[in-house]
Parts: C-alpha cells; sequence; structure tokens
C-alpha cells in the first residue's frame, strides 16, 4: 500500500502540472498510458481532483475547472519518482531469500504489485537487463538469471575503478563547491548515527548510498554516475539481507566513511586513495559474503 501511495502522489503531481483550464483531459487509458501507471491509480487521480474542484468528471468528460494551486501538490518528501518507485520494488523483491534463480518475473503481476502500468515496468526491465541479471522470455515473463560470484566479481571491479578515479577528482574541486558543504552535512550525519547506533544502525543503508553518490559526482562524468545506480541497488538491497553481524558491519562502515571523509579534505592524493580503498575492500568483503554458496 505504501509503494502504491508513492505512485499515486508522484503521478498525481505530474498530473496537476499539465492542467489547463477550460481543457477536457484525455481517456483513463490514454491518461494511464502518458502516466505509466494504472488504472486504478488513474481514478483514484481523477477522484480527488474533482474533490478537490480542479475538474468536473462526468462519466467520460472531464473538464479542467481551475489551474493547481501550490497546496493542491503534495509535498516534494512525500514523492518518489516513477522510476525509483519501479526500481526499489523490484530490487526488494529480487534480492530476498525468496527469488532463486530461473524465478519467473511478471510484468503485469509486479505491475500490480506497485500500483504502476505494465509499460513502465516493462522499460524499466528492458533497461535492467543489460546488466544480466534478468533475461527476456516470450509473453511478458523474465527469467532471474540469479546473482552469482562471477557477477559480484565484476561489479566490485568496476565500482572500485569508478570511485578511486571519483576520489581522486574530489580533491581538485575549488574551494566554494557546494561538494565541500553536502560533505560537512553528511560527516555530521555520520556522528549523529554513531551516537545512536544501537537503535540506529539499519538507517545506515540510505546514508552510505548519499556519501557514495557524492563522490561519484565528483567526477564530472555522466556515465559514472548513472552507473552508480546499479551499484547503491545491488549493493544496499543485496547484502541488507545478510542481517548477520549488521550492526557491527555498520559501525566499521561508518567509521571508516569518516577516515574517508577526512582524507577527501586533506585532498592528499595518497591519503585519499588508501581511504577510498580500505573502504571499497571492506564493501567487496561484505558483498562477496552475501553472495550464496
Amino acid at each position: 500500500m505504501a509503494r502504491q501511495n508513492t505512485v499515486f502522489k508522484e503521478a498525481y503531481n505530474r498530473c496537476l502540472a499539465e492542467l489547463s483550464t477550460n481543457d477536457n483531459l484525455p481517456s483513463e487509458p490514454e491518461l494511464g498510458e502518458r502516466l505509466g501507471i494504472s488504472r486504478t491509480t488513474v481514478r483514484a487521480i481523477l477522484t480527488r481532483m474533482h474533490e478537490a474542484r480542479l475538474i468536473n468528471w462526468d462519466k467520460r468528460v472531464k473538464t479542467v475547472l481551475r489551474g493547481p494551486e501550490v497546496q493542491d501538490f503534495f509535498p516534494d518528501e512525500e514523492t518518489n519518482s516513477l522510476n525509483d518507485v519501479i526500481e526499489k520494488s523490484f530490487m526488494k523483491r529480487i534480492l530476498t531469500g525468496d527469488a532463486e534463480p530461473g524465478t519467473q518475473i511478471n510484468e503485469a503481476e509486479l505491475a500490480r504489485e506497485i500500483g504502476t502500468g505494465t509499460t513502465s515496468v516493462r522499460e524499466f526491465l528492458i533497461r535492467f537487463s543489460r546488466f544480466g541479471l534478468i533475461e527476456k522470455r516470450p509473453n511478458s515473463h523474465w527469467i532471474l538469471k540469479g546473482f552469482t560470484l562471477d557477477f559480484a566479481l565484476e561489479l566490485t571491479e568496476v565500482r572500485e575503478m569508478f570511485e578511486l578515479r571519483s576520489a581522486a577528482s574530489f580533491a581538485h574541486l575549488s574551494d566554494d563547491h557546494p561538494a565541500w558543504a553536502d560533505l560537512d552535512e553528511i560527516e555530521a550525519e555520520h556522528h549523529v548515527l554513531l551516537a545512536d547506533i544501537d537503535a540506529r544502525y539499519k538507517d545506515f543503508s540510505a546514508l552510505d548510498e548519499k556519501f557514495h553518490l557524492l563522490v561519484h559526482r565528483a567526477s564530472g562524468n555522466r556515465f559514472v554516475v548513472d552507473f552508480y545506480d546499479v551499484i547503491a541497488f545491488i549493493f544496499h538491497y543485496h547484502y541488507q539481507w545478510n542481517k548477520a553481524f549488521a550492526r557491527a558491519r555498520n559501525e566499521r562502515a561508518m567509521i571508516e566513511h569518516l577516515d574517508y571523509i577526512a582524507a577527501l579534505r586533506s585532498r592528499d592524493p595518497d591519503r585519499i586513495e588508501a581511504a577510498c580503498r580500505l573502504h571499497l575492500n571492506s564493501a567487496r568483503q561484505t558483498l562477496l559474503q552475501s553472495v550464496p554458496g
């Protein structure tokens, strides 16, 4: 339900942004196709817009009565992009212990579970298939090929190449570059989390992703940043299911992050590389330990 609510809010905001006074909205199937959502979600959007007197909905005729105001939109913090919702739902589903190699993934079933349209799900699966974890079969079915040791080793090798380059680039950012302020904020978040580690160690995954994305963005390379999405997915959604020693593992990673942050601030290339390699080696070991034997 929570995922469907997020899809609804994100799509509702996009639909509001396209409203033009005195226009008629297209049919439900056309709206669903345009927004990448299910018919059920389309009807929920139309119902809310009708109740807010944004439109008059009389059977097939949907007339816009007024343009949206700021208060009509859901706050940004309550929405995620549709692609993010699909990605997170999919990765969480296939990286649990229930999804074995050979497991079938049905586009329509996944779309119903998320509360979105099958076209959006299909587009995501096509993009994701290039990484070799899934394979297309006839009749809208996909096969999970499995997360193997070879795949994990290849992924970590690429991650290490990208991050070492990005970390080196971070040292050359100008003193007034906004990334330094972001780094200050992330460092402060680490200290807050460490101070309450027993209760909040599970919150580390999101902070870990935030920190590494900041480092990768310093590369100035769109392909490095884009590929980090895949890296983050697999590292965070896979080994989070290996709960053995999770508290100790996350505490160690946070301490390594703080050393890494200090190295970035020093702008010393050798110190940065050493801190980066140490942390990436820990991440590699964690990932490999999570791969089924």
